[in-house]
C-alpha cells in the first residue's frame, strides 16, 4: 500500500490566487456532479487579478485566516476560518470554518485532516471554545467528512442574491402602501356614511 504524500499547510499569500481560483472551480464542478446547489449558480471562475483582489480582502481582515495545503509545492486544499463570538453579547469565542476545499484529485490523502489540524491549532491559540463549520449544501464530501469527525448540525444557512432581496422588499413595501391607502379610503367612506346616517 503506497504511503500518503507529505502535506504542508501554511498561510495563503496573494501569489496563491490563481491556484485557489482553480481549486474552487474544481470544488464547484464536483458539487454540480453530485447535485444542484445554490452556490454553483452564483459561481463564475474569476480571472487571476479578480481572485487576487478578493484574496487580499480576506488576508487584510485580522479576524480571518486563509490556509492552503500543498503537496509537492502545489495547492491541493484550503480552509477559511474567522473568529467571532457565539452571539453579539456573549464572550464565548468561536472559530467558524467557512470553507474546507480539497482538490478532487487529492482526496483521501490526508489533506482535509491536515487542514483541520491547522484549524484546531489556530482555534486553540485564539482561545476559541467552539469550532463551527458552514459548508455549502452541494459540498457533500466535506459535509460527510465533518460529520465523521464529529461536527453536528446546529444551524441552517440560507442565501439569496442582493438584487432579489431588494426586489422582494420593494414589492412588499408597495403592497403595504397600497393596502394602507385602501384602509384609509375605507375609513373615510365609513365616516362619511356614518355622518349621512346621523343626519
Amino acid at each position: 500500500m503506497p504511503s500518503r504524500p507529505h502535506v504542508v499547510v501554511r498561510d495563503a499569500v496573494l501569489e496563491d490566487a490563481s491556484e485557489l481560483a482553480g481549486l474552487w472551480d474544481d470544488a464547484v464542478r464536483a458539487g454540480q456532479e453530485a447535485g444542484p446547489g445554490h452556490q454553483s449558480s452564483m459561481w463564475s471562475r474569476p480571472e487571476t487579478p479578480e481572485a487576487a483582489t478578493a484574496l487580499a480582502f480576506h488576508l487584510d481582515n485580522p479576524t480571518k485566516r486563509v490556509s492552503v495545503a500543498l503537496i509537492d509545492g502545489c495547492v491541493v486544499g484550503a480552509t477559511v476560518a474567522m473568529i467571532t463570538t457565539l452571539t453579539p453579547v456573549s464572550p464565548t469565542r468561536v472559530l467558524v470554518v467557512t470553507d474546507l476545499v480539497v482538490s478532487s484529485k487529492h482526496r483521501r490523502r490526508g489533506v482535509a485532516w491536515a487542514l483541520l489540524t491547522n484549524v484546531a491549532d489556530h482555534g486553540e491559540a485564539e482561545n476559541c471554545e467552539v469550532v463551527m463549520a458552514a459548508i455549502p449544501s452541494a459540498a457533500r464530501e466535506p459535509a460527510r467528512y465533518l460529520t465523521k469527525v464529529g461536527f453536528t448540525q446546529v444551524a441552517v444557512l440560507r442565501a439569496i442574491s442582493a438584487s432579489t432581496l431588494r426586489s422582494r422588499i420593494a414589492s412588499r413595501s408597495t403592497v403595504s402602501q397600497a393596502t394602507g391607502r385602501m384602509i384609509a379610503v375605507r375609513r373615510t367612506l365609513r365616516r362619511h356614511h356614518g355622518t349621512h346616517l346621523s343626519s
